[in-house]
Order: C-alpha cells, then structure tokens, then sequence
C-alpha cells in the first residue's frame, strides 16, 4: 500500500509533483489504500492507454464511491463501439475527415482574439497573464465555436472551476464537498446547455453546438448525449489549453534563451509546445480507468472492476524513454509524448489546443519586452488532475506593436 497519490493531490506539492511521480515509477504499480492501482511507466502507461481490457466507463467500477455515474454521459465516458460512434457524430463538425478546416479556419480568428487581449495588457508591466490573457482567450475561442452567447462566458468560470476542483476529489481534502459542488456545477450546466440546445433548434446558425443540434440523419444523439457531449466540450475545449498555455509561458520565463529562440524563430513555436506537452502537461493523470478483466502486469494482477490512475506527467519525465528527461528541450528527437493521452480517447480537441498555444506564445514572445516572473512558484489551481497556474504575475518594460 502507498500514500503517493495523496502526496500528490496535496496543494503543497501542486508547483512541483515531480519528485513524487519519480517515487511512483520506482514500484511499477502502486496499490494504493482504497484498492486502486497507479502507473507512472512509459511503457505501461502507453500500454494499458491502447488496451481494451481498460474501461473509461463508470459503471465498470467495482467501487463506484465518489463517481460521477451518468447513464447517457458523454464519450469520453464510453467504451467502444457506443465511444467511437458518438466521436465520430460530434467530429463530423469539428474535424476531419468530415470538417477537415473547422480548426485550421480558426487560425485568423484566433489570432485576432490574441491580439486583442495583448493589445489590452498594460504598457508596462505587472500584468497577472492568466486572468487578462490564459484564461479568456480559450473561452473565446470555444463559446464561439460551440455558438454560446458571449454574455454567458461568465458563468462558465464558476461552473467550470466547480466540477475542476471535484475531479479525483477522493484524494483531496473535504472530498465530500468538493464532489458536491461538482455535481451542482455539473448540473446546472446541464440545464444551461439544454436550454442552448433548443434556441439553436429554434434559430439555427453555424456554430458546432447547431449543426448537432439539427442533426436528423440516421444516426444521431440523443438530447441527454447531446447536453453531456456539449458540457465535456465546454469544459474540456478551454480548461486544458489555459493550463498548456500558462505552463508555456512559465516555462519559457524560466528558460530566456528559449525564449530569445521563440522571438527570433516563430515557425520553433510547435516543437516548443510538444515538448510543454512532455515536460508540463495540463492534463497530469487519468485518474478513473477500470478493470474490465484480471490485468497481470509485471507480478502484479490488477483485479477486475479496480480503479487504474495512469500518470501521463510521471510517464513524461520516464528516464528509460526520454533522455534526460527533467530538462525543457524542444529540440529532442522522438518526442512521442501522452500529453494529449493516446489510443481511442486521444485528446478530441487536440489540434485547437495547439493551434492556440502555438499562436499565443509566439504573441507574447514577441510583444513582451524583458518580461519576468513576479513570483516564483506562482500560485497554482487546487486540481491535482489539470495542472496550471491560477494567477501568473509578470512584469515587462513595455509592448511591442
């Protein structure tokens, strides 16, 4: 038995829980107190990602205490074929092969929200570049996609940051309130996006949330698909790339010369995002996969219907698999990081969150002029799961044009 994971849910360790994953990758799995099993290997990691003896579905749960089991839940909580068929209906009107230029047509738009909100940064620092740049740019980009009225972009923040503070709530402090509010914030958003649902049916244009919305062909989702797709893409479609985003710009704080390359070499922005993607994911761990079977890896089985929490930031810093693996070096070769996760639940949203990233870094590169950190650490988010920083105050002697 281990207490590792309550290291890591523990706010202090939130500026830096790497010490604790190269703890957790000494034990290949950690049987943890309440029974469930947590990896921090590459090699397994990556396995048990592409393995379909591991389930994302709730109800596969031996012990389903604290879980938040929904019976038409989005698909990111299913299991092929019901995951695969629902991905495929909401990629028809955001990817490809349907969609292939809803992301790539973003670009303009996107770039245009980023130079608004670098334009609107003070001429001369402090500026706190979460609240007035990381956090609004990702709403923006999302709510329009999804065709949510700007006057409602507020909410999101409280009922986002409520179901945030609950993932993996069983590990934290006061679990027992965190995973109510979770549930509230859940809910309520739930009644919000229904109600979105049918002013689109009523008034139909050419956000994503419309076209689903006035889907009629054969195979479709039903509302409560819809309304749960619709809160995942919601939360998911922003919390990730404002913690990719604000692990970015911390990181290259820390990094001058990496920064110097950025304002010299534009076009080194995506392998400086992979590697943030390796070195400083948003996204932690999975915390609830599920046994469907018996699992033996190594010498230890993994019962059915156990909870498995796969580490993607311990996998990251593996040293069997990445050279030198505590030190930021967009250069590396074969960077095949599970940042974005792997296999059938790949990140869905994946190509938008570099997209954003990439733009917003090479922006503020540029236009920030002897930017440094205010404090360091900077104060962090309470999630152990989405990892970023809640406020990052900088100081800068002016902007460029």
């Amino acid at each position: 038995m281990t207490d590792l994971m309550r290291q890591v849910a523990d706010q202090a360790r939130r500026p830096d829980p790497y010490p604790v994953y190269a703890e957790l990758r000494r034990q290949r799995v950690n049987r943890l107190a309440d029974g469930s099993y947590a990896l921090a290997r590459y090699a397994d990691v990556a396995s048990l990602l592409h393995d379909p003896r591991v389930s994302s579905d709730n109800h596969n749960a031996a012990d389903k205490t604290g879980l938040n089991i929904m019976d038409d839940g989005p698909f990111i909580q299913r299991d092929p074929p019901e995951h695969d068929r629902l991905r495929a209906i909401a990629m028809r009107y955001f990817g490809p092969p349907a969609s292939p230029e809803v992301v790539s047509g973003q670009e303009p738009e996107i770039q245009r929200f980023i130079d608004g909100l670098a334009g609107d940064l003070p001429g001369r620092g402090p500026a706190d570049l979460v609240d007035q740049f990381a956090y609004p740019l990702p709403v923006s980009v999302i709510c329009g996609l999804l065709g949510v009225p700007r006057e409602d972009e507020p909410q999101f923040r409280v009922w986002t940051e409520g179901i945030v503070k609950g993932l993996d709530a069983q590990e934290q402090e006061g679990a027992d309130e965190l995973i109510r509010l979770r549930d509230k914030c859940q809910a309520e958003m739930f009644v919000y996006v229904s109600g979105l649902i049918g002013r689109h049916r009523q008034h139909p244009g050419g956000s994503m949330l419309s076209h689903l919305a006035n889907d009629h062909s054969d195979d479709m989702m039903t509302d409560a698909q819809l309304g749960a797709t619709s809160v995942l893409l919601l939360i998911a479609g922003h919390e990730t790339t404002v913690n990719l985003t604000a692990n970015g710009l911390l990181t290259l704080l820390r990094h001058p010369a990496a920064l110097e390359r950025l304002r010299a070499e534009p076009q080194w922005a995506m392998p400086v995002v992979e590697e943030l993607l390796r070195y400083e994911p948003p996204v932690q761990y999975l915390p609830n996969r599920f046994a469907l079977q018996d699992i033996v890896v190594g010498d230890v089985t993994i019962p059915r219907g156990a909870r498995i929490i796969l580490l993607l930031a311990a996998a990251g810093r593996d040293p069997d698999r990445f050279d030198h693996p505590d030190r930021f070096d967009p250069d590396r070769a074969g960077n095949e990081h599970l940042g974005f996760g792997s296999g059938v639940h790949y990140c869905f949203g994946a190509p938008l969150a570099r997209l954003e990233a990439a733009l917003s870094l090479t922006t503020l590169a540029r236009r920030l002029v002897s930017p440094r950190l205010v404090s360091d650490p900077p104060p962090y988010r309470p999630s152990p799961v989405l990892r970023g920083p809640a406020h990052l105050p900088v100081e800068y002697d002016n902007l460029r044009d």
